[in-house]
This record gives structure tokens, C-alpha cells and sequence, in this order.
């Protein structure tokens, strides 16, 4: 197999990879209502179906991304998309909502195993000099899954029922599968040998369960409670991780690696501004300009189709300027329209909106890839899985803090009422609140993004392509 086929086989297993996933996660949001009249429970149960992958996700990340490092990239990828295929299809025939939420949590290991090594395998089969172009359509792949989501949920679900959503993400998996067995040759595992570190990966699944959770539940008492509990037990990772031989994340990253640190602290802060964007203005369309979920899912849109379209060119701008210039305009332009939807009020047309939007969709696309781009390539080859997976657990840990900020402000603001219409201004004054927030928290990642350092001096000393070294 030459080189060239090598690298086509690999993007087009990660691009197939990195669209199936997010797909899947904004489709069955769609889907809800219809799964909630056919098993006839709550909203706390109906809640689950969603967070429950989530939740599995976040905590495998970084133990998958380490179990690739060691056993192989492949590998775990393949596992990861043979038990998110089957998850599928056995998802779409449950029979029951603690049937469908298991799994689900099986879906959302799969996932994990997949974000945890799909960049890896693009960082390990392509050169310094290129992957900024890959990893941009890497991330354009994410986004046009998201922009799919919705819409193909919505025709399916109407046509077909809930289940179909599950039903067709089974055959791409399948052809996942046979192009990674069939076309994709190789193996990567810098750090083959080393031991797994079991006890610190289950101290830090506990804690960001707890994290997450408490998240989910705010602003009540109990939340507070499981958020303390998951900090300290982050604390007792960090302890337990500083003493172990092989630790499953090791922190000199963090303490040495000023780039890798502060791109991943970048990260988290812009998925923490921008997540809940689509949920206050889906709120926004609907009760106060009155449009249907569909016109505003078509108002929504805007956004992701304009990151998918940027993502690919940013990426590869990012090959040939420095990454953290690139993603540091990208958070500055988002920063700016996150300030502008503070001025939404109820006589903002839908011009104002798609608008902001379009700039929002704009920062996102300049900063996402070449932000990544600059984690990649800031570690040694044995950590790209590790680093990989921190990638997906920033952008998971930024969802459920951007979520968990909106309900703050709306338990301030609103209460635990159904938004009708006596209660619109206090709506408005909620989203405005939550704007100044984002807006405030995005500015602040500008300058963790300006500050992080230089990759493009070090990118010689960085993996030669991975064709040259993968075992046969």
C-alpha cells in the first residue's frame, strides 16, 4: 500500500467517523417527544436518554485515548465502531426507556473510543506540514452532522419513527468497519508496553460523573453537593496521577506543555460561551418571533453550515501560520458576535440574527481546527490518543457548563415555570444575562489562546508520517 492510499483510507475513515457521532446526538434530540409518548415517561427519564451518552462518553475519553496509545489506534477504533453499530440496532429495538438508556451508554463508549482515536490516526498518518488541512475536514464533518441532525431526525421520526435514526447510522457503521479491515493498513502504538493505569481511570470517571450530574442538575442543593464530590475528586486523580508510574493522563503535560494546557483551556472555554447559543435562540424563535421548529432549525442552521464550509480552509491555514494566530482571530470574532445578541430583544429581525450567526459560525470555524491542530501537535507520538481524547472531553465538559449556566440564570430570572407569554420579559432580560456572560467568558479565552505559545518552531521535531513507522 503506498502513502498516498494510506492517508486517503484514513481521512475518509475519520471524516465518515467524525459524522456519525454528532449525527446521532442532534438527531434523537429530535426525537424525544415521539420517544417519550411511545414509553409514556417522565421528563427526568426522558432527560437521561440524552445525558446518559454523554455522560458515557465523557469518562471513557481519556481511558480510551490511553488504551489506544498502548494497544493500538486501530484497534480501539475499530472495537469503538463495532460497539457503537451494534448499540445502534439495538437501540432502535428496545422495548423499553431503561432499555434504550443502556444502550445508549453503550453507544456513548463506543463514541468515545472513536473521538479518542480518530484525530490520532489522521495526527499519525499525515505529516506536520498537513494536518491542519485534515484535521479541518476532520471538524467540517463534525459540523455538517450537527446541521444534518436535526432536519434528517425531524423527516425521519415524522416518516419512519424514532427508531429509524438508530436504524441508519447502522449501515455507515458497517462500511466504517470494512474500510478500516479492508483499506487501512498499519498500526499505531508509541507507547506499547506501558501499563494502564485502572485505579486513576476510574477516580476520574467517578469525578466527572459527579461533575457532570451536579451540572445537569443546578441550581439545586443536591447539584452543588455532586459537584463538590467530583472536585474533590479531580483533586485525588491529580494526587494518585503524580504518583503512579504510568499514569492514564499525565500531567507534566499540563505543567510543562504550555501549549497543550492552555489550547485545551481555550477549548473548553469556547464550547462553555457558545453551546448554549442554539437553546436560547431556538427558545427565542419559537415564543417570542412565534416561528415553528422547523423555520427555526432553518434560522439555526446557519451557523453550523457556515463553520463546516471555514473549517477545512482555517485548518489549512493553520499549516502555514501559526495555529494559535488563527484560533485567536476565530475566538475574537466569536467574542464579538456573542456581544452583539446581547442587543436581541423582542423587535430583532431574523436578518439580525442570521447575521450574528453567520459571524458566530465564522470565529467558530477559524478557531476549532487550528486550535486543535495546535493540541495535536504540541505532544510526543505515544501521546496522541491521550491528547486526541482531551480534545472530546473539553468540548463534552464546555457542552455541560454551557447548559448548566443557562439554567443558573434561568432559576434566577424565571423559575421553574413553562415560558408562556406573562413570563417573556423575564425571558429576554435571562437570554441578555446569559450573553454578557458568554461574552465575558469567551473574551477571557482570547487571551488564554494569545498567550499559549509557539508550535511551528517544533514541528520538525514532531512524528515523521506514521506510514513510515506503522508495523505491517
Amino acid at each position: 500500500m503506498n502513502s498516498a492510499q494510506g492517508k486517503r483510507s484514513a481521512l475518509v475513515v475519520a471524516t465518515l467517523s467524525a459524522f456519525i457521532t454528532p449525527f446521532m446526538g442532534s438527531a434523537v434530540h429530535i426525537a424525544l417527544p415521539s420517544i417519550e409518548r411511545e414509553f409514556g415517561i417522565d421528563a427526568i427519564v426522558l432527560t437521561w436518554i440524552a445525558t446518559s451518552y454523554i455522560l458515557a462518553a465523557a469518562i471513557s475519553l481519556v481511558p480510551f485515548g490511553r488504551l489506544a496509545d498502548i494497544h493500538g489506534r486501530k484497534k480501539v477504533f475499530t472495537y469503538g465502531m463495532v460497539i457503537f453499530t451494534i448499540s445502534s440496532f439495538l437501540s432502535a429495538i428496545s422495548i423499553s426507556a431503561p432499555m434504550l438508556i443502556l444502550f445508549r451508554i453503550l453507544q456513548g463508549v463506543g463514541s468515545s473510543m472513536i473521538f479518542a482515536t480518530g484525530i490520532a490516526i489522521l495526527t499519525s498518518v499525515f505529516p506536520p506540514q498537513e494536518r491542519g488541512k485534515v484535521l479541518g475536514i476532520n471538524v467540517a464533518a463534525v459540523y455538517i452532522g450537527l446541521s444534518l441532525g436535526p432536519f434528517l431526525g425531524g423527516f425521519l421520526t415524522q416518516h419512519f419513527t424514532w427508531r429509524s435514526i438508530f436504524l441508519v447510522t447502522v449501515p455507515l457503521g458497517l462500511i466504517s468497519i470494512a474500510l478500516v479491515l479492508w483499506k487501512l493498513k498499519g498500526e499505531w502504538a508509541e507507547a506499547r508496553g506501558e501499563k494502564f493505569d485502572l485505579p486513576g481511570s476510574l477516580i476520574y470517571g467517578l469525578g466527572i460523573v459527579a461533575i457532570m450530574y451536579g451540572i445537569s442538575l443546578l441550581p439545586g442543593l443536591r447539584s452543588l453537593w455532586l459537584i463538590v464530590c467530583g472536585l474533590l475528586s479531580i483533586v485525588v486523580f491529580v494526587t494518585w496521577e503524580t504518583r503512579v508510574e504510568n499514569p492514564v493522563f499525565d500531567l507534566d503535560l499540563f505543567k510543562t506543555n504550555r501549549v497543550f494546557a492552555l489550547s485545551n483551556l481555550a477549548a473548553l472555554i469556547n464550547y462553555s460561551a457558545t453551546f448554549a447559543v442554539a437553546f436560547l435562540l431556538s427558545l427565542y424563535l419559537q415564543h417570542i418571533k412565534g416561528l415553528s421548529p422547523q423555520s427555526a432549525g432553518i434560522v439555526l442552521i446557519s451557523q453550523p453550515v457556515v463553520q463546516a464550509i471555514f473549517s477545512p480552509f482555517a485548518g489549512r491555514l493553520s499549516d502555514r501560520v501559526e495555529p494559535r494566530i488563527v484560533a485567536s482571530i476565530g475566538m475574537s470574532l466569536t467574542t464579538f458576535g456573542l456581544v452583539l445578541f446581547i442587543f436581541l430583544n423582542e423587535n430583532s429581525t431574523l436578518e439580525f440574527v442570521v447575521a450574528r450567526l453567520i459571524l458566530l459560525g465564522f470565529g467558530f470555524g477559524l478557531f476549532a481546527s487550528p486550535n486543535t491542530n495546535a493540541i495535536m501537535g504540541s505532544v510526543e507520538k505515544r501521546f496522541y490518543g491521550l491528547a486526541s481524547g482531551s480534545v472530546g472531553t473539553m468540548r463534552l465538559l464546555g457542552m455541560m457548563t454551557s447548559m448548566g449556566i443557562a439554567t443558573v440564570i434561568f432559576a434566577i430570572f424565571i423559575g421553574r415555570v413553562q415560558i408562556t407569554i406573562e413570563y417573556y420579559p423575564m425571558f429576554l432580560k435571562s437570554m441578555k444575562a446569559a450573553f454578557i456572560v458568554f461574552s465575558l467568558l469567551c473574551s477571557g479565552g482570547i487571551f488564554a489562546s494569545l498567550v499559549r505559545g509557539r508550535i511551528r518552531s517544533n514541528l520538525s521535531e514532531m512524528a515523521e508520517p506514521a506510514e513510515e513507522e506503522a508495523s505491517p
